[in-house]
């Protein structure tokens, strides 16, 4: 058994202000995920120069927050909706804790799409992208959530297991550390060594597919919200938000399956040597005649 660290939550004071570990580590990932952004994008959609990329992933940020924040409230909290509507100001309280990953994603999907849209820019490069770059700053934000000393795991009588300050006198599974390493370094590593690989687009079913498979299989060892518990068949909100993106992957592969079958073959570079040839051929057979 492992105890705690004994962790400030707070990196850095500044007179009244006060700098959270959680806080940066989304700042800290928000700045390793624009390097790559922009640097996968050099590669693979030139149109993308760095006023395009800081603008649609300043849209992505903002999405990311507001979707992060209402999808907590809308998943999470849905017994708790009248409250909310009579205090309105707690919906916006992310002091209070409470970010959604599901929420966060759709609301990113959604800034990008309306910023996009606006300038006219092909959606699938950026989109994968982001997505290579996305394990990355959860990573980090796995991190802060063991900093603080939440989302932890159910109770465990494993060697590293640990006593976290606001789970209770039993050990338990350090879960953020499982999602850390397997939603961030294994994650990344998968989608790099696939990025080359994939039709345009593939990245996002990987991760998509990638990130639901691992979500769900760490849930069956992290500790539900306690105001939720079980749902249906036994399994927590976070594996039916995660199974219904695994179908929103699943229906990515569909769609560039069809794409990739509605497209016409390549022609062979021997063939088209062989049919500019006749082309010459006859073409010189006809200068002869004339």
């Amino acid at each position: 058994m492992l105890q705690f660290p004994n962790f400030d939550p707070v990196a850095l004071r500044l007179g009244p202000l006060a700098v959270r570990w959680y806080g940066l580590m989304y700042l800290i990932g928000f700045g390793i995920a624009y390097v790559v952004v922009r640097w996968r994008l050099k590669r693979t959609s030139p149109v993308y120069g760095d006023e395009q990329v800081q603008g649609f992933m300043f849209w992505a940020l903002l999405g990311l927050f507001v979707g992060a924040r209402l999808g907590e409230i809308l998943f999470y909290h849905w017994t708790e909706w009248d409250y909310f509507l009579k205090h309105p100001i707690e919906i916006i309280a992310v002091w209070h804790g409470g970010m959604s990953f599901h929420g966060g994603f759709l609301g990113a999907l959604a800034g990008v799409v309306i910023y996009l849209r606006r300038q006219r820019l092909p959606f699938w490069p950026a989109a994968d992208a982001v997505c290579l770059a996305a394990p990355l700053a959860l990573m980090l934000g796995r991190l802060g959530n063991f900093i603080n000393g939440e989302l932890y795991g159910r109770v465990s009588n494993l060697p590293w297991a640990m006593v976290f300050p606001q789970g209770g006198p039993l050990p338990r599974h350090p879960s953020q550390i499982y999602e850390l390493l397997s939603e961030g370094p294994l994650l990344f590593a998968f989608l790099w060594l696939v990025k080359d690989r994939l039709p345009t687009g593939g990245v996002v079913a990987a991760f998509v597919l990638g990130y639901s498979v691992i979500r769900f299989l760490v849930e069956f060892v992290r500790e539900p919200d306690s105001w939720l518990g079980y749902l249906a068949l036994g399994l927590t909100m976070g594996q039916w938000l995660s199974l219904v993106m695994a179908l929103a992957g699943a229906a990515v592969v569909a769609f560039l399956a069809r794409r990739g079958a509605s497209q016409p073959p390549a022609e062979e570079p021997a063939a088209q040597g062989k049919s500019q040839g006749k082309a010459r051929g006859k073409g010189g057979k006809k200068r002869a005649k004339a």
